[in-house]
């Protein structure tokens, strides 16, 4: 297999990704972002349908909702569109194959994991109607996470070091990355409002999975986990009851655990490496796709450890923080949060597709099988 599929910059990663499309024949849709790419380039959410666009059973696999971890994300879809086996699976089986590139491309393009409005997609989906009041312990220590300077004082990293050693990582990872609504300018903030790349997902969801009868969905991540490890994370809050929660996550065992060699994790019985979100992205599924039946994984693939991977996310929110800095430590911010969620191996690249690919595998057959 080839790891020619990865690419180092957004532009190139969109260009391979729509002409792979072109060349199978697929459906495109494009929904274009404001803003312009870091190098100018036009940035926008892009679907490529490949089989019967109103088909009963579809299988989405989506990228790029934190920006920077596309890369990875970009690099699994691309492969899996390359393969004329499992397209031809899916064709045999009836199953309509729906690719989304980059959920949110202006993090995609610029280097950061949040959006052009500096929110975490992933803890932006909430009734606004009543905003959100998550936050109190993390603007306790939002200047030491995200101080004035930087490198870091000193006295910011024995700050740091007394925070940690007094909550423990686990517990700093809930206070940080649960999502946030009180500090703008800050780590995880979950927004006041949607994001433009919020608006888009729903539109994404109304436009192409809206009127299946089954809907299969992988949602691509880095960042979190041993180095290589694809964790898959199990399904929560796609029922309207915990009956219904029971048995989505029942179903996406079955597809994804392979007897117990791939297995699902749960954020609220703390299998899982990731921490208890706030305004997570899996309920717009139901949202927008009422009577369908969703079944959806989280993939998410380790890259450094969680000290590390919290010393980019800083570093690069206090670059944003400070467009005035000298170019070269926002540079060097920029490359650290990029090497947090992606790393540049053949060995990682190698691990991240097999298990990628895997994951599609089985939710073709799981789909094929309703």
């Amino acid at each position: 297999m080839t790891l020619d599929h990865f690419s180092n910059r957004y532009a190139q990663a969109r260009e391979r990704f729509l002409a792979q499309a072109r060349s199978l024949g697929a459906r495109l849709s494009e929904d274009v972002h404001p803003l312009p790419g870091v190098d100018g380039e036009t940035l926008a959410l892009d679907v490529a349908v490949l089989g019967n666009p109103v088909s009963p059973k579809r299988l989405l696999v989506s990228s790029g909702c934190h920006g920077v971890e596309g890369y990875c994300g970009s690099g699994i879809q691309l492969a899996a569109m390359s393969s004329p086996t499992r397209l031809a699976q899916a064709k045999q089986a009836g199953i309509t194959l729906l690719f989304a590139h980059a959920l949110n491309p202006y993090g995609f393009s610029h280097l950061r994991r949040v959006t052009h409005e500096n929110v975490d997609l992933n803890r932006n989906f909430h009734d606004f109607s009543t905003p959100p009041a998550a936050g109190a312990d993390y603007a306790a220590i939002h200047n030491v996470l995200v101080p004035d300077a930087w490198p870091p004082t000193p006295e910011n990293q024995g700050k740091l070091k007394a925070i940690l050693e007094t909550h423990g990582m686990k517990g700093v990872q809930q206070i940080v990355s649960a999502g946030q609504y009180v500090v703008p300018q800050g780590l995880f903030y979950g927004g006041r409002e949607p994001t433009w790349s919020h608006l888009a997902v729903r539109r994404m969801l109304r436009q192409h999975a809206s009127g299946a009868s089954h809907l299969g969905w992988i949602d691509l991540h880095t960042g979190l986990g041993p180095s290589g490890h694809g964790e898959r994370i199990g399904p929560h809050g796609l029922g309207a009851s915990p009956e219904e929660d029971h048995a989505a996550f029942a179903r996406a065992s079955r597809w994804w655990d392979s007897g117990g060699q791939t297995p699902l994790t749960r954020v609220q019985d703390g299998s899982s490496s990731s921490a208890s979100l706030n305004g997570t992205m899996g309920a717009t599924g139901p949202q927008e796709c009422p009577g369908t039946v969703i079944t959806r994984l989280t993939l998410e693939y380790g890259t450094q450890p969680p000290l590390q991977v919290l010393q980019a996310l800083r570093a690069e929110q206090w670059a944003t923080n400070h467009p005035k800095a000298p170019v070269e430590s926002r540079q060097a911010a920029k490359r650290m949060l990029f090497e947090a969620f992606f790393t540049d191996t053949p060995e990682w690249k190698q691990s991240v597709l097999d298990q990628g690919l895997q994951a599609i595998d089985q939710a073709l057959v799981g789909l094929a099988d309703h």
